[in-house]
């Protein structure tokens, strides 16, 4: 496997912890293939696992965890509401699967409202999809995935996803093959 670069276009995002690698990487041309590969994620994810959600403002985290969440819900999910958990911090739902937890730490003040909020127990036995990881770095599960959305500079619609854990995370083998696009 050809290991691709961490992109460094966005300096205002925090830089992965140390010995994190991306796995994958791969081009989403608009927002229906955002969507497409987030139904193919929710398929891999289990029980404990956490998907860190990285970009900034508009580059499609949220868009990215309410077709995971849809795709969690099963048929009757596809037309349920899936607020933004900006001001909550955290929107919880219950799926077939597993519980699944939405968080926004945008708001965080300090990484130990992590654990106020209950989340490091979530990380355990829900399903976690996080946006704002940034607000915890350096301190990211070692079992954690990161899907970073980044914009290229001339094509607005356009997202570049990479997957970003350490060597060897199960979950980032788990979902690397959803990363290879046809």
């Amino acid at each position: 496997m050809n290991t691709p670069a961490i992109p460094t276009n966005d300096p205002e995002l925090a830089p992965p912890p140390t010995g994190w690698i991306a796995h994958e990487s791969c081009a989403l041309p608009g927002p229906a293939a955002t969507a497409a590969l987030a139904q193919m994620v929710a398929e891999l994810l289990r029980p404990g696992d956490s998907v860190l959600l990285q970009g900034q403002l508009g580059a499609g985290k949220s868009h990215f965890a309410r077709a995971v969440i849809r795709a969690l819900l099963g048929p009757d999910g596809q037309n349920t509401d899936i607020p933004s958990p900006s001001f909550t911090l955290v929107q919880s739902y219950d799926t077939p699967l597993a519980e699944v937890w939405h968080a926004d730490l945008y708001r965080l003040s300090d990484p130990y409202e992590v654990i106020e909020l209950g989340l490091d127990l979530a990380m355990e036995q829900a399903i976690c999809l996080i946006e704002w990881p940034d607000r915890i770095a350096p301190d990211w599960p070692a079992t954690a995935a990161c899907l970073r959305l980044e914009t290229p500079p001339q094509t607005p619609e356009m997202r570049i996803a990479t997957l970003i854990a350490l060597p060897g995370c199960e979950l980032a083998r788990r979902l690397a093959p959803a990363m290879v696009r046809p």
